[in-house]
């Protein structure tokens, strides 16, 4: 069955990347909605025109016009071969826009040169896309309130540090951490200041913490820390550290600075934890600190 020419018509239009054919004199025959799009001239403007004539005027990153002197189009018209380019095209509004060329050549059944078809991306567009879709990462694994990263993502980078850790021998300590007396701050001072706590606990973890260790809140007034290459003696310091941070922290409120304190359950990760074991084992040890009086660290040590 032969495939009517306006399949291949849609086809084309149906790219969101802008499409061209030249003959071998670069006259424009054939415009796709994306290079429309992109460029802001209409296929009934462009096709009969030379692309060489006043009209894309490719520059490269130095400003240097290509028309004439180095068109990768007019290179591959000349000699067959596909060329990419990095260049910024005119477009019909008077402003320049970074795009991504490649350009093939056309052949007939004899295998002469009869023309050519140029591909372009806005990179301008991509560039958008990689932060848009970088943002949307960053909110699927932060926590609103805090900062940090979420519950969801808490739970993966343990998963992931504990197969790292049982294929390659490293060591590293889970440190929960509860804020002190949560609900009575809420109770006398109100919510707003109780978010305002959570932030201040919450941004002083994540600066004390060391490089390569992870900071997220688990829930409610919950937070844990990843504590990276850390052995067991070496644990209870780091959680020592940030239980002090805290407590000499202030949250500024209308009512004068609040202060609170926190109780940390520090546990080493075992070669037969799964995830809920290791955070079982240090949940323990944070309601151990609880009972024992509050703001203080419990290991299993």
């Amino acid at each position: 069955m032969e495939i009517p020419e306006s399949f291949y018509r849609k086809l084309l239009d149906s790219l969101t990347d802008g499409v061209y054919f030249v003959d071998r004199d670069r006259r424009i025959t054939s415009w796709n909605h994306g290079a429309e799009r992109i460029t802001g001239y209409a296929a009934d403007e462009v096709v009969g025109s030379y692309c060489w004539n006043n009209l894309l005027r490719h520059v490269d990153c130095n400003g240097k016009e290509l028309c004439h002197n180095g068109c990768p189009l007019a290179a591959t018209v000349a000699d067959g071969a596909d060329r990419d380019a990095d260049v910024a095209l005119l477009h019909k509004g008077g402003h320049r826009v970074p795009v991504k060329v490649r350009s093939a050549a056309i052949r007939d059944a004899s295998g002469e040169i009869i023309g050519a078809v140029e591909t372009f991306q806005d990179e301008t567009e991509h560039h958008e896309t990689r932060q848009r879709a970088e943002e949307l990462r960053r909110l699927a694994f932060l926590d609103p309130l805090t900062g940090v990263g979420n519950r969801r993502w808490a739970e993966a980078e343990l998963a992931s540090r504990l197969g790292e850790a049982q294929r390659h021998g490293f060591t590293f300590g889970l440190l929960f951490v509860d804020v002190d007396r949560f609900k009575s701050v809420n109770d006398r001072y109100g919510h707003e200041t109780g978010d305002a706590v959570l932030r201040l606990v919450a941004t002083t973890l994540r600066h004390a913490a060391r490089g390569h260790d992870f900071v997220g809140r688990w829930g409610g007034e919950e937070l844990v820390v990843l504590a990276a290459h850390c052995p067991g003696a070496t644990l209870g310091a780091v959680g020592e550290r940030l239980r002090v941070l805290v407590e000499s922290s202030r949250t500024p409120t209308p009512a004068g600075p609040v202060s609170v304190t926190v109780s940390i359950g520090a546990a080493l990760a075992r070669a037969e934890d799964t995830p809920e074991t290791l955070v079982a084992r240090a949940d323990a040890l944070m309601y151990r600190a609880k009972a024992e009086g509050r703001n203080r660290v419990v290991t299993e040590i």
